[in-house]
């Protein structure tokens, strides 16, 4: 996988050497980008398009917001042409009368980006400036079409057929293992010792995404522990004194933490791919795995009783696991998919709700989301593009008995 990355990562990097140049062009970066665009030369553009992306890098956010500002509007389509060109095509459909449409519904900020992308390194560099566009997007609703022109140029970059696999070890260079703990999401990495127990015993795994362009920074990344049945405890999955499950007696696969790493990246569905990579090949690798799960948190169920007026006291285990057993089958938000994002997430992938467990995430966070209580989706490899289908089609919540007949006897019955 190392190598294959390595080779990757050549492919894409030996696009285009940075050309010499005298000097940075300093016009205002507005100026920059509107000739870049409507550059002829390859070497001229190469040199504007590194002006740019550092140029940018170094703006206030008030300039970088004057920048995308200049983007939506002047680097936008114009109707009037989209709708004369279609109707030509409507009239005359050719090739001819098809590439003018395809021209005139193309903004030309789309362009613009696809020609910052030519120089080396510049993937992680349009990434970083999407995630100061999402920041901005919040509160200038002008800048949501130019976001839509990100997104849709980077479901091709990040294309599944371009990502890496690779794992993460003890072994792995120490500025990958850093960004490891940085952006771990789920559950907080505190310490070294604490990533050293979470990748180095037999019975733990991690495996990462990457991209060639950007081969030191992980798109996202799960962590697996092989474990003997199917656990009901975060912190038992992750005590310091638990005693590791040899290799071949482990029975379950159990994905306990998934992070997304760019911020620039958000929309930009990776997670369906991983698990469903990671399963298969640690089915390949050790045979005894029957049983692929996750250990999830519920991030918004207190939320959610606190809006709806349905808090109860969910002190009660039983109680909670019963509240939390409704909440995943019955809280629905937009479109009618399941209010929880993690459910949505999982459920989308074609996984179901297999058990709830109360009491089983004992931290500060835990307490503060779900009052303790988590779930575990089950992956039936088998079963899972059918699930999917399915949930995609009737947005049904798959979930087994025992996940029904909790959810029946909770004492919440708000939808």
């Amino acid at each position: 996988m190392t190598l294959l990355a390595d080779l990757l990562s050549t492919v894409f990097e030996r696009r285009y050497r940075q050309p010499a140049r005298k000097g940075q062009d300093n016009r205002p970066i507005e100026e920059l980008a509107c000739d870049l665009v409507g550059s002829a030369g390859e070497t001229s553009g190469l040199a504007l398009a590194a002006d740019i992306l550092s140029g940018f890098e170094n703006l206030s956010d008030d300039k970088k917001l004057v920048f995308f500002q200049y983007l939506a509007t002047a680097m936008n389509i114009d109707p009037e042409s989209v709708r004369n060109t279609l109707d030509d095509y409507e009239r005359n459909p050719s090739k001819s009368s098809y590439r003018a449409f395809l021209t005139a519904a193309e903004p030309r900020r789309q362009e613009l980006i696809r020609r910052l992308n030519r120089v080396p390194r510049a993937t992680g560099a349009l990434v970083r400036m999407r995630a100061d566009l999402l920041r901005m997007v919040k509160t200038d609703s002008e800048l949501a079409a130019l976001d839509l022109d990100f997104r849709h140029l980077f479901a091709s970059w990040f294309n599944r057929g371009f990502l890496v696999l690779r794992p993460i070890n003890w072994e792995s260079p120490a500025h990958i293992l850093e960004k490891i703990i940085a952006y771990e999401s789920v559950h907080a990495i505190d310490s070294w010792d604490d990533l050293r127990r979470r990748l180095q015993p037999t019975d733990r795994r991690c495996f990462a995404f990457f991209h060639p362009s950007m081969p030191d920074e992980p798109l996202i990344f799960v962590e697996v522990a092989l474990t003997k049945g199917i656990p009901s405890s975060i912190q038992t999955l992750l005590a310091e004194d638990r005693t590791a499950t040899p290799e071949d007696e482990a029975d379950t696969a159990v994905f306990y933490s998934i992070s997304n790493c760019q911020a620039g990246l958000a929309s930009i569905s990776f997670g369906n791919s991983l698990i469903k990579q990671v399963a298969s090949d640690l089915s390949a690798e050790l045979s005894g795995l029957k049983t692929f799960v996750t250990l999830s948190p519920i991030p918004t169920l207190t939320r959610w009783l606190q809006a709806n007026d349905a808090a109860s006291d969910i002190n009660n285990p039983d109680e909670s696991k019963a509240v939390a057993a409704h909440y995943l089958l019955n809280a629905k938000g937009h479109a009618g998919l399941p209010y929880d994002p993690v459910a949505r997430f999982h459920l989308g992938n074609g996984a179901i709700v297999h058990a709830v467990h109360a009491d089983a995430d004992v931290s500060n966070k835990g307490r503060e989301q779900s009052n303790g209580t988590m779930v575990n989706y089950l992956y039936d490899l088998p079963k899972v593009a059918q699930n999917h289908e399915k949930f995609a089609t009737t947005k049904e919540v798959a979930a087994s008995a025992e996940v029904r007949a909790l959810a029946n006897s909770s004492p919440v019955s708000q939808p």
